[in-house]
């Protein structure tokens, strides 16, 4: 029987020109689950991401197996974290960037069936689509015990959606994974747990339909 490990975030006071951002937060992560992270645009998802790593300097408890780490970025064995953004340089060929994560390319291609065979090519010469999908795969794919995606859905074709999920469905079974994006029923529809982030703080969502009482999807009539 394998053995669950888990990621704890709470605590986490975090203050803005005297507006509190993040105040009331318990989130929790388990191997072997995904967890959504949901909440409408500015609630303040990416700022509880990277103070979960580590980032963004707050009041916070971050525990890993109960045991409390300060600066979980200097731990890639133990998580690794996919910004909304581009992360990786756009001079890096995919062959470095593959050889850096320890990873097998030809398994990229093979995951991705609408992805050209670019062994040689650099980050800036693929579309912006291409550059998320290298992305995605990297962190999903590493070692580390946790990851955290932010948005890796967005802005992608209908047909990498699902290919993602399936990876993420199949990563999940030796690592746990933290998930945010306004594609919120891609989020739903491959989450084990959910939570939303609401003023500052989260509930545990037990059921979908509690999205409804927070007024983050439309009441359904009848």
């Amino acid at each position: 029987m394998e053995i669950t490990h888990t990621l704890e975030a709470d605590g986490i006071q975090l203050y803005r020109n005297d507006r509190r951002i993040l105040g009331n937060v318990y989130l929790k992560c388990e191997t072997g689950k995904i967890t959504g992270l949901l909440g409408r645009n500015g609630a303040g998802k990416s700022t509880l991401m990277n103070t979960i790593y580590g980032e963004i300097s707050a009041e916070k408890s971050i525990r890993f197996d109960g045991r409390s780490i300060v600066e979980p970025f200097k731990h890639p064995k133990l998580i690794r974290y996919l910004p909304q953004f581009n992360f990786v340089p756009r001079s890096m060929s995919l062959s470095r960037l593959f050889a850096d994560f320890e990873l097998d390319l030809q398994s990229f291609f093979g995951a991705f069936s609408n992805f050209s065979p670019k062994a040689s090519a650099s980050m800036s010469s693929l579309s912006s689509g291409e550059r998320r999908l290298v992305e995605i795969f990297v962190i999903a794919k590493s070692s580390s015990r946790f990851v955290m995606l932010d948005e890796p859905f967005t802005n992608l074709a209908p047909i990498s959606v699902g290919e993602v999920k399936r990876l993420l469905n199949t990563e999940k079974r030796q690592k746990g994974i933290l998930i945010t994006d306004h594609l919120y029923n891609d989020v739903v529809d491959i989450s084990d747990d959910l939570y939303m982030l609401s003023h500052g703080g989260t509930s545990h969502i037990k059921d979908p339909g509690e999205l409804e009482a927070y007024g983050y999807v439309p009441r359904q009539n009848g």
